[in-house]
């Protein structure tokens, strides 16, 4: 069972989609939720199915207090390097918050921030806290509609399957058809 806070002030959970992708951005979502809010289905997106994950995305939208999704270009990942783009769509998902939170929850082990608030980072964050979980939903899901819409343009690459990330069909498109420029050249691909 997902945890509510962890502590009494305004929380936001962060969390990112689409670090270990070849392709497409990485993207971050931020979210408030209230603090006696609940809901038994939230989890980690990974292990939440894509048909759950969009019923669920509508379920955060609708009850969040706040929220913010934000989307790091693959020119931006190469400039950067992904751990530093990922914890640049961090920050900017929070910074787009109108709700400006009292502490900040960080799923994963890092974070860096210039805002002068506390945060704190927790491994498997995702299925530790609500607000983080439903994080996870939002940049999950908002990255997939991005992939799903890139792949109408490049059918050949099926990114409304893959959304990116390295299967076999993938790295064969790749193979067959080259690289594109919504493919990270910072990534090791062939």
């Amino acid at each position: 069972m997902l945890k509510r806070q962890f502590t009494k002030l305004i929380e936001c959970g962060t969390d990112e989609a689409g670090r270990g992708s070849l392709a497409g951005p990485v993207t971050a979502a931020a979210v408030i939720l209230p603090k006696r809010y609940y809901c038994s289905e939230l989890d980690d997106s990974k292990k939440i199915s894509e048909k759950k994950r969009e019923i669920l995305r509508s379920e955060i939208i609708k009850n969040a207090i706040d929220y913010s999704v934000y989307h790091v270009s693959v020119e931006m990942i190469d400039n950067l390097n992904i751990f530093n783009a990922s914890i640049l769509a961090m920050n900017k998902t929070i910074e787009n918050l109108k709700t400006k939170p009292e502490f900040i929850l960080v799923d994963g082990k890092f974070f860096e921030t210039k805002m002068k608030i506390p945060y704190k980072c927790i491994i498997k964050g995702d299925a530790t806290y609500m607000s983080i979980a439903a994080a996870s939903i939002l940049a999950k899901t908002s990255r997939d509609r991005y992939m799903r819409n890139l792949s109408k343009k490049f059918p050949a690459y099926q990114w409304d399957r893959n959304k990116g990330y390295p299967t076999m069909q993938h790295r064969n498109a790749i193979k067959n058809h080259g690289k594109t420029i919504h493919h990270r050249k910072s990534f090791k691909i062939d």
